[in-house]
């Protein structure tokens, strides 16, 4: 018997054995039958599920024609990808329920606002598939789940009290670059071999979406269109379960949730936690049917409300993570012999299965739990001695907005402040501050996008410990005891927002115009009257004009120069970028004013700056993505993508700044280093970022030091089975600290206060320069503003650098420790690094390392 045993087990583990030869009997459950008018995936492919990789275009196609063959389902479009790809779902649920969807809706909404009847609302299961592109077992089990679904008979009156919405692809375009790449590379006869080409994909791969963005952390911050508008669905339909459907490393098993429990946020209810261990035991039931090893509460957390299987957790809903060990090509070899590219689609399928029998068995628990989620929140609220958050910039509209719009999109109720308020000294400016009440279905949602938090009782996270985005956004906020709706002249916003336009201050033929650099859109203004081809100049000195108006450290002058315009064109001009980048342009009458005077040495002329970003091998693709996204999507600047292996042959003189991402740089061989070198001593303006900046001062191109990460123990001998908890704990996954700003420095402009809240992640501990006007921001004496950082890490940041400057020759190298782009959403660090591209050319060579 023991024999038999393990001679079974041996099959199912050698996955390669039903690899490649397979059927759709392989994937689906036995004891149904199949209405013959929906096509089958492979009658509309023309292959087998698993057989190759269903790129986005044939998952929409097949899609559309489920749709189109079954009363079951319809298709919602909910928006486009950067790429333009379709970003679609399925909608399936009874032929009566799918031609009742509005009218479901409206229950579902009715749940939230405690107002429903949990017995007669149906159940709503989200499946969602492949975020991370190159995780393709979930889009393509997502073929079987449209079919299935839809074409089981034996379905048709559970369907009368569920409504299922399956996303196929959360990310089409790194699906499209995963699929093209394995399948440009498949071999009729396959290889596992771990070095096979179709298994070692290209920089970046395939895990992101154009923008090199990780999607699965913008569920909160929903800065990309495929957030954006999946969160406008879920918004609208209120599912009660929401599966995430990943893989992980070749050599695990199969992985659902419930994870480590000490790693729950605590905002989380405790019955969140019980009703995902309950559907864990639907998971585990199936996959042993099918012989699937899998394990669960060993790994990942529910901490960070950003990820896909985390959100719904503070939306009264129940998150499922999935992750299935990945064949990344269709074979690959592992611990177990070789997993194959069918069987890591069967158990994502099998777990849909699963999921889907505990959705109908649960549902009025489901439901209740929905009721109940929301019920507590208004308890809390009432228990709460905060009533309402304040939020504003008196200096910049832009960053505020942004943030307001990302509340929005949420579905939190929002209102805008129409008239000016001191409030324990902080003014908060009329047209330019937000209030959110906290009692709204959202209160739990709200509290954590404000929250400070610096102690946990778990050191291990397996994202970020903390986003509180008043601080990400450099954003004056506060809680009020009281409801201020009453006490001032508000507007509510919820419905929409749109952002205000700019304008121009005085006539047209004035002597000059200015305008202030602490708005956000402030550098994209600059740019396109730079490509206009006007003159532009920067005050490093504040001066006043003939009206008393005060202009600070930064402030832009524009004239027309050689531009060979008229007045008339130059003032369309200017009213034309200053309504779309929302700043205030100012006519000066006088080159006479007070302070400086208009032509003073003070005032430096700007050069248009082309800009030159290294990515490929080696680099880190989110933070090279990052700062493409910045450029091409906020501010409207061309950049040009160089791979880091060509610099020993591009010609770099047509460049004024090249930046340098995170990473090690391995490709760039001695010409390459030569290269650089003769740019910058000839007064090119380098940006490096984090890692970059180590390898600069290996290569004696510019001078940064760090301080080393030493093991304050000093104990010999240490338990061997707390070494991962241990070193874990010194991982600085991502918290938010306090710096000392010098505003008088040309990285700084636009920047009213010294105080600044920064994101660190990881344990760089730069020295400060020698030299104090090289060290442009440091932390301060007491650094953690929130987030969790191990005891001797807090030691090495305080006081140490944050963003340094080193000279060589006439070029300047601008370091960056920490990541002021971070995940698109901290605006406000942005312009720290706009700043390095625009007056890096005017930092004096005295000012330097």
């Amino acid at each position: 018997m023991k024999i038999k045993l393990l001679s079974s087990f041996f099959l199912m583990i050698v996955f390669a054995a039903e690899a490649q030869e397979v059927n759709l009997d392989y994937y689906l459950p036995g004891g149904f039958t199949y209405e013959a008018n929906i096509p089958e995936p492979s009658s509309f492919l023309g292959f087998e599920v698993g057989e190759w990789h269903a790129n986005h275009s044939q998952v929409v196609q097949y899609y559309t024609a489920i749709a189109a063959s079954s009363p079951r389902a319809t298709l919602i479009n909910y928006g486009s990808t950067y790429e333009k790809r379709p970003l679609i779902m399925l909608a399936v649920s009874s032929p009566e329920n799918i031609q009742n969807l509005e009218n479901i809706k409206d229950q579902r909404a009715a749940l939230r606002n405690s107002n429903a009847s949990p017995e007669n609302t149906p159940v709503v299961m989200y499946m969602g598939h492949s975020v991370h592109g190159n995780e393709p077992s979930g889009v393509n089990a997502s073929l079987l789940s449209a079919y299935h679904f839809t074409a089981a008979i034996e379905l048709e009156e559970d369907l009368e009290n569920m409504v299922l919405l399956i996303d196929p692809a959360i990310n089409p375009d790194g699906i499209n670059r995963f699929a093209s790449w394995v399948n440009s590379h498949k071999s009729y006869v396959p290889s596992g071999d771990r070095n096979n080409r179709e298994l070692n994909e290209a920089w970046p791969r395939g895990r992101t979406n154009h923008y090199w963005f990780d999607l699965n952390r913008d569920w909160l911050p929903a800065q990309h269109p495929e957030s954006r508008g999946r969160l406008g669905q879920l918004q609208e339909w209120l599912p009660n379960i929401v599966l995430d459907f990943h893989e992980m490393g070749t050599d695990n098993t199969f992985f659902f949730q419930p994870g480590i429990p000490s790693r729950n946020n605590p905002l989380t209810p405790e019955k969140n936690f019980e009703l995902t261990e309950k559907i864990a035991q639907y998971h585990a039931s199936y996959l042993d049917k099918i012989g699937s090893l899998y394990y669960s509460r060993e790994s990942f957390d529910d901490y960070y409300y950003g990820k896909g299987s985390t959100y719904p957790d503070i939306q009264g809903a129940v998150g499922i993570l999935f992750e299935q060990a990945s064949s990344r090509g269709h074979l690959q070899e592992n611990a177990f012999g070789e997993i194959s590219f069918p069987f890591t689609i069967k158990n994502q399928f099998t777990t849909a299965l699963s999921s889907f029998e505990a959705a109908r068995d649960m549902r009025q628990e489901l439901n209740q739990y929905m009721v109940d989620f929301y019920q507590e929140s208004m308890q809390a609220y009432n228990e709460d001695d905060d009533k309402a958050y304040i939020f504003g910039a008196e200096e910049d509209y832009g960053r505020t907005y942004h943030f307001a719009d990302i509340l929005l999109q949420h579905d939190i109720q929002l209102y805008s402040l129409e008239e000016d308020v001191n409030l324990n000294g902080v003014p908060f400016q009329s047209g330019k501050s937000f209030i959110v009440p906290l009692d709204q279905p959202q209160y739990k949602l709200i509290k954590t996008m404000f929250e400070t938090r610096t102690t946990f009782t778990d050191s291990l996270f397996y994202d970020v410990s903390t986003w509180n985005m008043p601080m990400a956004f450099n954003l004056e906020f506060m809680a009020l005891s009281s409801k201020i709706l009453n006490l001032a002249k508000v507007e509510d916003v919820s419905e929409g927002l749109t952002f205000k336009e700019g304008k121009v201050l005085g006539a047209e033929g004035a002597y000059s115009y200015a305008f202030e650099w602490q708005e956000y859109y402030s550098p994209r203004a600059l740019y396109q009257l730079m490509d206009k081809g006007y003159q532009l100049r920067v005050a490093h000195k504040p001066f006043q004009n003939q009206l008393g108006k005060v202009f600070t450290r930064g402030t832009i002058l524009v004239e027309k120069g050689k531009s060979n315009k008229s007045d008339a064109a130059f003032y369309d001009d200017l009213n034309e970028v200053a309504r779309a980048t929302g700043i205030t342009i100012h006519a000066l009458t006088t080159g006479y004013t007070s302070g400086i005077n208009l032509g003073s040495p003070s005032i430096d002329v700007l050069k248009k700056p082309s800009i030159a970003l290294l990515v490929d091998d080696g680099l880190s693709s989110s933070d090279a993505g990052e700062i493409w996204h910045l450029f091409d999507q906020r501010m409207n600047i061309p950049i040009t993508l160089i791979s880091a292996s060509r610099l020993s042959s591009a010609d770099l003189n047509r460049y004024t700044v090249i930046i340098l991402p995170a990473g090690n740089y391995g490709t760039v061989g001695q010409n390459g280093v030569d290269q650089l070198n003769t740019w910058i001593t000839k007064g090119g303006t380098l940006i490096a970022r984090g890692s970059a900046m180590n390898w600069l001062d290996r290569q004696e191109l510019a001078s940064f030091k760090f301080e080393s990460q030493e093991d304050s123990s000093a104990a010999i001998q240490k338990q061997y089975a707390d070494m991962d908890n241990e070193r874990g704990a010194k991982v600085t996954g991502g918290a938010i600290f306090k710096a000392k700003l010098d505003i008088t420095h040309p990285v700084a402009y636009g920047y009213p206060s010294s105080e600044i809240h920064v994101f660190k992640s990881g344990n760089q501990f730069l020295k400060p320069a020698k030299n104090p006007y090289a060290n442009p921001m440091i932390y301060t004496e007491d650094p953690l503003a929130s987030g969790y950082v191990h005891p001797d890490n807090l030691e090495l940041i305080k006081n140490k650098g944050v963003i340094q400057v080193s000279g060589k020759g006439s070029g300047r190298t601008i370091g960056f420790v920490d990541n002021p782009n971070f995940r698109a959403f901290w605006f406000g660090t942005n312009k720290l690094f706009l700043n390095a591209v625009f007056f890096g050319q005017t930092i004096s060579g005295a000012a330097t390392r």
